[in-house]
């Protein structure tokens, strides 16, 4: 990719519809879906989008976005504009060892190349583990009508309007990179938290990425 490439309209799209479905700011969400839609995010890409959101946010904030976007499809379909579809997700193989794939793809967001031995919450609450290997990153990250880094750019927007998640927004501010996330683009990402999220969680995103970018540097 060129590492001056910007990020893709739908790709920009994407940030707020993550963060206003992750905080509950239904006032934001309405607006920031119909701009996804209008940038070129299908229906099926946004309603994935959503759905993802429960991992990090709950089903209640997940469900909420979800409604929302029903009312935003009701309302431009009265308009008679009609939104792309897009394509569904393929079924997820019967016989996949949901273990080991959702091993290899954290793995992967990790940028390490061997699956790394059980420790801290992992060997303290082992269960905790296998539902982020078998749901989050097997059960979710399988489902193949988004891609990994579109995946990304919505945790971390999702992360960013969070409080008191910096060590997780740094994980996954460095697994964005990992899978296709160019230093600018996620210089990019951070301003337009900053100016559509709100400053608080720009700077704080702004910070997390230096830690991401120096630690790369080493």
């Amino acid at each position: 990719m060129d590492a001056n490439q910007a990020l893709s309209a739908k790709q920009q799209r994407i940030i707020p519809i993550a963060a206003f479905t992750a905080n509950g700011d239904m006032d934001k969400l309405s607006p920031a879906l119909h701009a996804g839609l209008d940038a070129g995010l299908t229906v099926n890409e946004i309603k994935e989008i959503l759905v993802q959101m429960y991992a990090y946010a709950g089903f209640p904030r997940s469900l909420n976005g979800i409604n929302a976007f029903r009312a935003v499809m009701d309302e431009r379909h009265a308009k008679g504009i009609k939104d792309a579809m897009g394509k569904e997700a393929s079924p997820v193989p019967a016989d996949m060892n949901k273990d080991a794939y959702g091993a290899q793809v954290r793995a992967r967001l990790a940028g390490q190349d061997v699956i790394p031995p059980p420790s801290g919450y992992q060997l303290f609450t082992p269960v905790i583990d296998t539902f982020l290997k078998e749901h989050l990153f097997a059960d979710i990250f399988a489902r193949d009508n988004l891609d990994f880094l579109s995946r990304e750019i919505a945790t971390v927007g999702a992360l960013s309007s969070l409080e008191g998640v910096n060590p997780m927004l740094r994980f996954h501010m460095g697994a964005a990179m990992h899978v296709g996330l160019t230093e600018n683009q996620a210089k990019e990402l951070v301003a337009l938290i900053g100016s559509e999220v709100g400053k608080k969680a720009g700077d704080n995103a702004g910070e997390v990425l230096q830690q991401v970018l120096d630690s790369r540097a080493k």
